[in-house]
């Protein structure tokens, strides 16, 4: 009710309020447009889902939480609030897989919930200070700025932090993103999406995969204590990832720090497809730091039939890991 009489109001930017003070137990939502005018959303308490499989309500999607679907103008604004995801019981799971124990998993998929969706937002700004647990993804958006996000969430799979696809315009910036899986991933048909300023790990990296056109950049920014750094990625199959730049990042103790993947698979066997997304006009330059000496610094997998292209490495200075040699003379010499 309150979300129709903001979208609805005739005043300039109007704001829907969550006040400090209190903790909301919100079910799966969707907050449609088109609106009168671009709503401000401040929340200053703590939102949360119902906790887990077992107290999601029967006849709601499983698959999302909170929802923004065809609103103009919107800004989310996170004031010393908390939005919570409660998301250790969908961990827990059995159809996720785990490293622990035997690793058996059943058939997913587990219609676990995102956290935050926005499908098909114009000119939309997040904006969030002192909380953790945020998850995102857009989808079919335009003009969006994500600005001084606080994200934490426990290592684990599915854990994206900023997921975007088919989307124009995006700019993340001085934020902090500690997760399970990709701090941020760019998905098909993403356009002018530039990356500043983040704090990255432990994660997946940053991470972009097939049909990427039309400038892409990630600079001065930091990926720690993770398993990729910065990573291209595409299945096995038609379209093009191009005009891609790494500038200015540091690595601290990352175990992959710079990879191009053409042949990526989540399954044991795949397709054997006979091309190759073309990967071309990419930028490595100024990336400096540390990586796990268990793998290569640089790895590049490229097809045969439609190779990397116009691939430039300039400036690059990665060093193993001094800590992972001390503990690895360490044990030579006990034994």
């Amino acid at each position: 009710m309150v979300w129709d009489a903001a979208c609805s109001s005739q005043v300039e930017s109007p704001v829907l309020y969550v006040p400090s003070g209190y903790s909301f137990m919100v079910q799966s939502t969707i907050f449609t447009g088109p609106c009168q005018g671009g709503i401000v959303f401040q929340v200053n308490s703590e939102l949360m889902p119902p906790d887990g499989p077992e107290s999601w309500p029967k006849g709601l999607s499983r698959r999302q939480w909170l929802v923004f679907y065809q609103v103009v103008g919107m800004s989310l604004l996170v004031i010393y609030g908390l939005i919570d995801r409660k998301g250790e019981k969908w961990r827990d799971l059995p159809c996720k897989p785990h490293k622990e124990g035997n690793g058996t998993t059943l058939p997913g998929p587990c219609d676990s919930p995102i956290v935050l969706h926005e499908l098909q937002l114009n000119s939309a700004c997040a904006q969030k200070r002192n909380s953790p647990q945020f998850h995102f993804r857009f989808d079919n958006c335009r003009n969006v700025h994500i600005d001084s996000i606080f994200l934490s969430a426990p290592l684990g799979p599915n854990a994206d932090g900023i997921h975007i696809e088919n989307t124009i315009g995006v700019k993340i910036y001085n934020s902090v993103i500690s997760n399970g899986d990709d701090c941020v991933s760019i998905g098909s048909g993403c356009y002018n999406v530039y990356v500043w300023n983040i704090t990255c790990g432990p994660s997946h990296g940053i991470r972009q995969v097939y049909a990427l056109r039309n400038g892409i950049m990630v600079r001065d920014s930091a990926i720690k204590s993770s398993d990729k750094g910065v990573r291209i990625k595409t299945w096995r199959g038609s379209g093009a990832v191009s005009r891609v730049t790494f500038d200015n990042i540091f690595m601290d103790n990352v175990r992959n720090p710079i990879i191009i993947d053409q042949f990526y698979c989540l399954a044991k066997e795949c397709t054997n497809h006979t091309s190759a997304v073309l990967v071309s006009d990419v930028l490595y330059t100024n990336i400096k730091g540390t990586y796990d000496v268990h793998s290569s610094p640089m790895h590049f997998a490229c097809s045969d039939l439609v190779p990397c292209t116009n691939i430039t490495i300039s400036d690059i200075e990665l060093l193993p890991d001094r800590t992972l040699f001390v503990g690895m003379f360490m044990g030579i010499r006990r034994h």
